[in-house]
């Protein structure tokens, strides 16, 4: 087929907007392509994705998982305890042998039970991942949300409104929040807007952590907008009569995507931290959903009968934790535009 000899005029009268879109589009796929090459590089960052994925595999998929590999989480296997000192014995049909101190590992149980109850701990610590990302994941949303639309209009508008804002992110910042999430969950009756039992309990913790922490968020996207906002592409937009509320979600927003991922992704082992130091004070999650704070609280004065109790869901915190910081750590560096490529 031959070429239309107008085709160069035609392109040369192209849309510049049309241009400049695709110019913004094909730089954009360039740095996400070079991002993904610095990330692929960083051993421990994609160690750290590789966990995370796996954990929330296990989250979305513990129901299948426990009917696989172990019991109910919340199924009580009372003939494993030894009911004057709740610890697990060595064997159930000799309880003159003592307690076992690996805390009935065997091929039905996995990782052992619980002491005093019998539960599986297997089914536990995978239910409990479930739990933690749960409450961590909607309350890292609800910070995003918040601390996006906030640190926009600080940035954008400046002036009071900057000031303000930024006085609200330093009171939020330096309010007892620990303290504060005790008091709070201990004195909201059950039953407060139409939840009860954990519901009500999962909705005051994602409250508090998401409305609390949202200056996090903030103060990254507000120093982000302040930047863009001298941009050329923004004073383009406001030349041409575009409204502020046009400029801040159609144009500023975009370009807020990478960093808003990649410190959401630092914020969620912060609230898994969080959920899990509530539960083990008592104030969080009530049994018998599974916790790996509250778990923790249960197994801590078998410690010494038998250590891995209190081990193996804090190794789950920790690995979590862990996890998600390298995978963080390993994102920002990769956008980071003044790493070496």
């Amino acid at each position: 087929m031959s070429v239309p000899m107008d085709a160069p005029e035609s392109s040369q009268h192209a849309d510049p907007e049309a241009a400049a879109a695709g110019g913004r589009g094909s730089a954009n796929r360039s740095l996400r392509q070079i991002a993904w090459r610095r990330f692929r590089r960083d051993r421990l960052g994609m160690a750290g994705g590789v966990v995370v994925i796996l954990l929330i595999l296990v989250a979305v998929f513990a129901p299948l998982l426990t009917s696989w590999f172990g019991y109910p989480p919340n199924q009580f296997n009372q003939e494993l305890i030894d009911p004057l000192t709740g610890g697990v014995l060595r064997d159930p049909a000799d309880p003159s042998l003592g307690l076992d101190p690996w805390g009935g590992i065997s091929a039905d149980h996995l990782l052992g039970v619980e002491p005093v109850n019998g539960r599986d701990l297997f089914s536990r610590i995978v239910h409990g991942a479930r739990t933690s990302l749960l409450v961590a994941t909607v309350a890292t949303l609800v910070c995003v949300v918040i601390g996006t639309v906030l640190g926009m209009v600080a940035g954008y508008f400046g002036g009071w409104v900057d000031t303000v804002i930024s006085r609200a992110m330093d009171i939020f910042l330096a309010f007892p929040l620990l303290l504060f999430a005790i008091a709070l969950v201990g004195v909201i009756p059950d039953g407060s807007f139409g939840l009860s039992g954990n519901g009500l309990r999962i909705g005051v913790l994602v409250f508090i952590i998401g409305f609390f922490n949202w200056p996090y968020i903030g103060r990254i996207v507000r120093g982000q907008t302040l930047t863009l906002r001298e941009r050329e592409f923004v004073e383009a937009s406001r030349s041409l009569g575009a409204g502020s509320a046009h400029i801040v979600f159609r144009e500023i927003l975009p370009n807020l995507v990478t960093p808003i991922l990649v410190y959401s992704t630092l914020l969620i082992p912060t609230n898994i931290l969080f959920e899990a130091a509530l539960s083990f004070l008592g104030v969080g999650i009530n049994p018998p959903m599974a916790t790996w704070g509250g778990m923790l609280d249960n197994a801590l004065r078998f410690y010494t009968v038998a250590p891995h109790f209190v081990l193996i869901p804090g190794l789950a915190i920790f690995v979590t934790v862990l996890a998600f910081n390298l995978f963080g750590d390993g994102l920002r560096d990769a956008f980071d535009p003044r790493s070496s490529d």
